[in-house]
């Protein structure tokens, strides 16, 4: 019984190592690009742009062009500066692009049904 507890104990130990260095190699990345982002560009959202400062820049993020985090270029060629709601719209945009309407995904067949469409034979039927 025990060797499995210990067992348990060494799998959760060695998935917390894991968890704790993806985590700080996903800091340090974003650390390295967003600040050469804010160097770059005017705090500024680039979609409604709302003006940000000192006091509320940690709600100005660095959204990526291609959403492809690792594609860094140095002159930020792949970066806008969003705030948070415009970055979760860009974002919720290009789920439902790819999910519902992209060129290589499956395109979703238009609805049909009218759950009122006989509204008025219904309602006459119960007089």
């Amino acid at each position: 019984m025990s060797a499995m507890k210990n067992k348990k104990q060494f799998d959760s130990n060695k998935l917390d190592k894991v968890v704790v260095e993806a985590r700080k190699n996903r800091e340090n990345r974003e650390a390295g690009y967003r600040e050469r982002a804010l160097k770059l560009y005017p705090w500024v959202c680039g979609k409604c742009r709302r003006e940000f400062t000192r006091e509320n820049l940690r709600e100005l993020t660095v959204h990526h062009v291609d959403h492809d985090h690792d594609n860094n270029p140095l002159d930020g060629s792949n970066w806008e500066l969003l705030c948070l709601f415009c970055h979760d719209h860009e974002h919720s945009k290009y789920l439902e692009h790819s999910d519902f309407g992209g060129e290589s995904g499956n395109k979703v067949d238009e609805a049909t049904f009218s759950p009122f469409g006989d509204l008025k034979k219904m309602m006459s039927d119960k007089n």
